[in-house]
């Protein structure tokens, strides 16, 4: 089971489901502690299912948590290794890193993707993931449509992919757009594409703004937590690949 540097392959195939889900860690010094755990407590296990592909985590910039991107070949697998697996799973890594909150799993399905041509591009080096509530699969779906139609008309310095996944439910759109840095998002952010986007987002019906993450409430005797970015950005930690990819890269 290796563990690379490597970004997940987003556009691989055979990935039917993506689990993302964060750890809020209680200090940011936990932030590495708490993602190397997990990848040790993935390596420590003599056999991984087969329907587990790749496991990504990244690092918030902020500071405040780990973000985990899982490819899965089915809900179902998951499910199963859960409930067998998982809890037992997490008592070393609580144990040796106490107060992480898990406020829990959302279920995506990658839906549509805008990768510019760039030959020879650059591996990402920072990630952002604008995140959307919905009313249900057909807002979804226009969402992801608008965005990716309106993207590749435009040009856009330093992106590389804009990954669109719905989840399951119906309820939310995430946007795993990768970047060649994080002073490249920033301009984009501040710019004339990022102001369109949001004006043709902002007419359509049935879309809100969502929170990047979905975090919980701070525990009672925490300190109050400071304002988050309304788009969290995350550096990768590492991947560990159970099946690799299909696809050529």
């Amino acid at each position: 089971m290796p563990l690379t540097d490597a970004h997940p392959d987003v556009l691989r195939p055979d990935a039917g489901t993506v689990l993302v889900s964060p750890w809020i860690v209680p200090e940011p010094r936990f932030q590495e502690a708490a993602a190397n755990a997990l990848l040790d407590a993935w390596e420590k296990q003599r056999r991984l299912p087969d329907a587990m592909l790749a496991l990504a985590v990244f690092l918030s910039t902020d500071g405040t948590h780990v973000l985990h991107y899982a490819q899965w070949t089915d809900d179902e697998a998951h499910r199963e290794w859960a409930r067998a697996a998982r809890p037992a799973a997490l008592v070393p890594i609580d144990e040796a890193i106490p107060g992480i909150r898990r406020p829990g799993v959302v279920r995506y399905r990658r839906y549509r993707s805008h990768v510019p041509e760039r030959p020879g591009a650059p591996r990402p080096g920072f990630v952002a993931t604008p995140a959307f509530a919905t009313t249900g699969p057909d807002t979804q779906r226009a969402l992801a449509g608008t965005v990716v139609e309106r993207l590749a008309r435009e040009r856009v310095p330093g992106l590389l992919g804009a990954h669109f996944h719905l989840s399951e439910d119906g309820t939310r759109v995430l946007n795993h757009a990768e970047w060649t840095d994080r002073s490249a998002w920033e301009e984009f952010a501040a710019g004339g594409v990022s102001a369109r986007l949001r004006e043709a987002i902002g007419a359509l019906p049935g879309v809100s703004p969502a929170p990047a993450v979905p975090l919980d409430a701070p525990a009672a005797s925490a300190a109050p937590a400071a304002p988050r970015p309304p788009v969290a950005g995350y550096r990768l930690h590492r991947t560990l690949v159970n099946v690799p990819s299909p696809r050529a890269r």
